[in-house]
């Protein structure tokens, strides 16, 4: 695909649901008792793999144009799938689906594509066992994983990294355990997992970083709406933010806080960010207008990398417009995601002529120099090829992004949205 800057970006737009919060919709409805009908949902194929892996274990799902219907068969009501579980490229799904599965009474597979057999599970599989569950995977730490029948316990975890995914196995493996399940995080993660959980009448408590989960006897299904994914909106507000005389407006966009690091650093750097129609019930939304203003560096590490990790890589991008050097530390989590996204990231922006110096857990770009248009790879990677896109946007001449359908993982429509603001 090629791309050639066409000027100023206009419009109002909204971006699909948000995935973290998609994934744990199908998982929780599948695990109530009654019908959840969720709006909002994500049609990426990462939800998409969810959802056939839940149907696989006998749940009755429907998707719909603009809604998806579970008709969830109760905390205890999962059953065997004939083949393994397929996960494709969702380390989400796996992970997550690990705690679920961990406590329930037949032997299961999980695996994925060529991405996630390579992510490592280690980290899941190690407090998983110490609750009591049977879990065997390819150099203990890879999938495919097998899960066998096991009773579990409830334990309290010091978590070694601030990581939702991991978090969320926990928690979710607790639903079956005897006795309460204790979460100690080094530093905020997204919170969806407990939100959620409260919703649907699970005594779940948060004091500071410490989460602890009571089993309940069931969950109760709700209809659930999902806000639009901040992740997503992060590509257009640095759209915003580094082409000239650019303004749009992203309408309807999940602000948990425990997601927002990509608005702070932005407006550290100078960015123009408002934000109006704010609401609040399960998750707090907003919608969210960028005018384009110089950026300048900035340093990005400690407590607020959980809060943006994946947003790194397009943060990356508005980094090499902004006059300055701009510091990436405590962000080594990039090198276990669909790609090694430090390396890539460094990688393609030295190819558009950015100065950039990749570290240990992170990157160092001094800019100042508008970079120019290249022939970049996405590394099968959906955020590389969406932030090297917005690159593409201001670059001098014109781009060329190989594999562009790799989008498709988390925002199918990425490229026409783009089109619809004038890229």
């Amino acid at each position: 695909m090629q791309i050639q800057p066409l000027g100023p970006l206009h419009g109002s737009i909204m971006v699909p649901g948000d995935k973290s919060i998609s994934h744990r919709a199908v998982m929780l409805g599948a695990l109530a008792s009654g019908t959840t009908h969720i709006t909002g949902f994500l049609m990426g194929e990462d939800c998409l793999a969810t959802i056939d892996c839940f149907r696989k274990m006998g749940v009755p799902i429907e998707v719909r144009e603009d809604e998806v219907i579970v008709e969830g068969v109760g905390l205890h009501g999962l059953a065997a799938p004939e083949e393994a579980l397929y996960t494709g490229n969702s380390g989400t799904t796996t992970r997550l689906l690990c705690g679920i599965l961990s406590g329930q009474p037949f032997t299961v597979t999980l695996n994925g594509d060529a991405s996630i057999q390579k992510r490592p599970m280690g980290r899941v599989i190690r407090p998983l066992r110490e609750m009591g569950a049977s879990i065997e995977g390819k150099n203990d730490n890879y999938c495919p994983l097998t899960l066998y029948p096991s009773e579990l316990h409830g334990i309290e975890y010091r978590l070694p990294v601030a990581s939702a995914q991991l978090k969320s196995a926990i928690l979710l493996a607790g639903l079956y355990a005897e006795g309460q399940t204790t979460v100690i995080e080094p530093a905020p993660s997204r919170d969806h997992t407990e939100r959620m959980f409260r919703t649907l009448g699970v005594e779940i408590e948060t004091h500071g970083n410490i989460i602890t989960l009571n089993p309940p006897e069931d969950l109760h299904a709700v209809d659930i709406t999902i806000p639009g994914d901040i992740s997503s909106a992060a590509f257009f507000l640095t759209a915003g933010a580094i082409v000239p005389g650019s303004e749009l407006t992203i309408r309807g966009v999940g602000v948990n806080p425990t997601r927002t690091g990509i608005l702070d650093v932005l407006r550290a750097m100078g960015a123009d960010i408002t934000e109006s129609n704010f609401c609040d019930d399960a998750e707090p939304v907003c919608d969210l207008t960028v005018r384009y203003r110089p950026l300048h560096g900035t340093e990005i590490g400690g407590s607020i990398i959980p809060r943006l990790i994946d947003e790194l890589p397009v943060i990356a991008v508005a980094a090499a417009f902004a006059e300055g050097e701009t510091v990436i530390r405590d962000a080594q989590e990039l090198k276990v995601k669909e790609s090694n996204r430090i390396a890539a990231m460094a990688a393609e922006l030295s190819k558009a002529g950015v100065n950039v110096e990749e570290t240990e857990d992170g990157m160092i770009i001094r800019g100042g120099t508008t970079p120019h248009g290249a022939a970049f790879e996405t590394y099968g990677d959906h955020r590389i090829a969406m932030s090297l896109a917005v690159l593409a946007l201001a670059a001098n001449g014109a781009s060329r992004i190989h594999d562009p359908d790799v989008v498709a993982i988390s925002y199918p429509d990425f490229f026409d949205t783009l089109q619809q603001l004038g890229g």
